[in-house]
């Protein structure tokens, strides 16, 4: 009962917002609050704006789209400074159509939806409260009572601009139910909501033939012309088309270029004048901001077509480009996972990235310096460092082309290939292999990739594969050298007492005869080689690690094993390759001695309980490191 009790507290709250009253009420109310008469374009980006905007390396990001849209704050930053900005200025592009263009599954439809359910909880708050005309189909602006001349007083008065003419129902019911008495038309607080078709509107193309121009702007009731006594009567017309109730707020055009051209032209007048046709009436006033999307194919084929000039003009294109960031990809899988029946299937740790990996690079481009390669421009993009490159490069890489991320493989089909191997095989947990083998397989059946793409999708997946292997040896070495962590610490202790004498010209004690002995060249030479510490750069690396020695003692703090990640990672490192004979040992034979099985266990426990791993999957890393290992 928990469930009712919380629709009943919500129901509640809506019914408290609820407000009727006459139109010199909403006057009122408008000196008080005059953002209560802004646009719709207005409203849409006083909406983002209000979820709070954030910066970061330059890039401003909008909180209203964060935990949906991952790894477009580019493009996501061009489309509110760019369009929604000015527009809500009453800027020209306001008069435009926005089309967002880009590839299938790159995050167009999403993008539409949070702004539609966006507007839907915006119309429930304070600031985004909107006020029409009462029962009106269209939800009609209240200040289209104030006639024309009136206007300029208006205007100087509240500070309010007036857009848009009464509409022929309204006129009729001024003159006819309040004696052209504007003061007392009644007025109510009103909800967007595209389930009740109010404020939002949304229009799908289908067949030409069968498609009736009233889906957009109503249509004859003909019951009523008897009653009435002329079509031209607005009481004989449904105002029930998706421009009408789209009205104050929002338009979606799905597919909007396979539409009919009749269709478009609507569009025309009502970008450019805030106004459309609709029957036997005058031009009907309507403020609501057009949102429409295609892909790349379709907007180059539109625009080719000389017909279409005038529409193209109308427009802002918007290009909305895959994701180019391997993290971010990531984030769109688990949110794909999250939302269906897989979640929950263990899916071992780096499965995801791989996968990620191999989906980016096949929506990069070459680039023309002969240094950077695919891999390299991946990392690059992905915030890591990689050496000899700066943030200045990075920016000169990403406006090397303009369409890069227009094309390549697409998230779906990256989940599709999981599922299948999910539930092919019936497995409670995947892993990288499984589904790079997946992604392999799949490529045959793709409908859109052709012979030379397929070979270089495959060089990808090759790719991706050894950046698994290397990910696989380092995670079984991190988890035997947790499991030999006395060792590790032993190690380190032995190299920073040999790096002190070194730095100090001194020599040290051999713990059991008491003789002086020089430092150890051949330990410390073995720990730092295993991270490219040349003979030149030795010096300076160990008085390095002694300045950060001191530096931590002077804060009181001990110099552990982790205080140097450079240097965590040459014990590892060596530890690892001490170890590499153990390591194959261990994971390769058929039949561990105890000892052996004793090994395996603690690395699998470690595995399991430090790296997100399940048995299963833990042992499949083992079994798989063992092979690379035995090669």
């Amino acid at each position: 009962m928990d469930i009712l009790r919380k629709v009943q507290d919500y129901r509640e709250k809506q019914n408290a917002l609820k407000w009727e009253g006459t139109f010199a009420d909403y006057l009122e109310l408008l000196k008080e609050h005059p953002y209560l008469a802004q646009s719709a374009h207005s409203r849409i980006y006083q909406m983002i704006k209000d979820e709070g905007i954030e910066e970061e390396e330059g890039v401003r990001k909008y909180n209203f789209f964060s935990g949906q849209l991952f790894g477009l704050e580019e493009a996501l930053e061009k489309l509110v400074e760019e369009y929604f900005h000015p527009a809500a200025r009453r800027l020209d592009v306001k008069k435009r159509i926005l089309l967002l263009m880009g590839p299938v599954s790159g995050g167009k439809s999403t993008l539409v939806t949070m702004l539609k359910r966006g507007l839907e909880k915006y119309t429930l708050t304070d600031k985004g409260a909107v006020y029409a005309i009462k029962n009106c189909p269209m939800q009609e602006n209240p200040l289209h009572l104030i006639p024309q001349h009136l206007r300029a007083d208006f205007e100087k008065e509240y500070g309010i601009r007036i857009e848009g003419n009464l509409s022929p129902l309204n006129q009729l019911r001024l003159e006819e139910d309040y004696g052209g008495r504007i003061e007392d038309v009644e007025v109510e607080r009103i909800f967007f909501s595209e389930d009740r078709r109010v404020g939002i509107g949304t229009f799908s193309p289908s067949d030409p033939k069968s498609q009736d121009i009233a889906d957009l702007t109503g249509s004859i009731d003909f019951s009523t012309i008897a009653t009435y006594g002329s079509e031209s009567d607005p009481r004989a017309y449904r105002f029930d088309g998706e421009l009408n109730k789209a009205n104050r707020g929002l338009m979606e055009f799905q597919e909007m270029l396979k539409c009919d051209e009749k269709f478009l032209w609507h569009l025309l007048s009502l970008t450019q004048e805030g106004n459309f046709k609709a029957g036997r009436f005058a031009l009907i006033s309507a403020d609501e901001m057009i949102v429409a999307h295609t892909n790349k194919t379709e907007y180059r084929s539109f625009i080719s077509n000389k017909k279409n000039e005038a529409l193209h003009s109308r427009m802002i294109v918007m290009p909305i480009p895959y994701n180019l960031k391997v993290g971010e990809e990531e984030r769109i899988y688990r949110k794909m996972i999250e939302e269906s029946d897989m979640k929950d299937v263990h899916i071992a740790p780096h499965t995801l990235n791989i996968a990620a990996m191999f989906t980016i690079l096949t929506r990069l481009k070459e680039s023309k310096q002969n240094n950077i390669s695919l891999l390299k421009k991946l990392y690059l993009y992905n915030d890591q460092d990689v050496e000899g490159f700066s943030d200045q490069d990075v920016v000169a890489l990403k406006k090397e082309f303009s369409d890069e991320g227009m094309s390549g493989i697409d998230p779906r089909y990256v989940i599709n290939r999981i599922s299948s191997t999910i539930i092919r095989k019936e497995m409670q947990a995947i892993n990288a292999l499984d589904v790079l083998r997946s992604l392999k397989d799949g490529l045959d059946d793709h409908p859109s990739i052709t012979k030379e793409q397929k070979e270089d999708y495959l060089d990808f997946i090759s790719v991706a594969r050894k950046e698994y292997d290397e990910l696989a040896k380092k995670e079984v070495q991190k988890a035997f050298v947790y499991s030999y962590e006395e060792s590790a610490k032993t190690l380190m202790n032995n190299y920073l007492d040999n790096v002190e004498a070194f730095c100090n010209k001194a020599k040290l004690e051999d713990p059991l005869t008491g003789e002086e002995m020089h430092p150890d060249e051949k330990l410390m030479r073995s720990i730092e080689e295993q991270i490219g510490i040349s003979e030149n750069a030795k010096k300076a690396f160990r008085e390095e690690i002694l300045i950060r020695i001191s530096a931590y003692a002077r804060k009181g703090k001990k110099f552990e094993y982790q205080s140097h990640e450079r240097l965590r990672e040459a014990i590892q490192k060596k530890l690892f390759a001490d170890l590499k004979d153990v390591v194959k040992i261990t994971t390769s034979t058929k039949t561990p001695d105890e000892q052996q099985l004793k090994k395996m266990n603690e690395v699998v426990a470690t595995l399991v309980e430090e790296y997100g791993y399940n048995t299963q999957s833990a042992n499949d890393l083992l079994r798989y490191v063992g092979s690379l290992l035995n090669r």
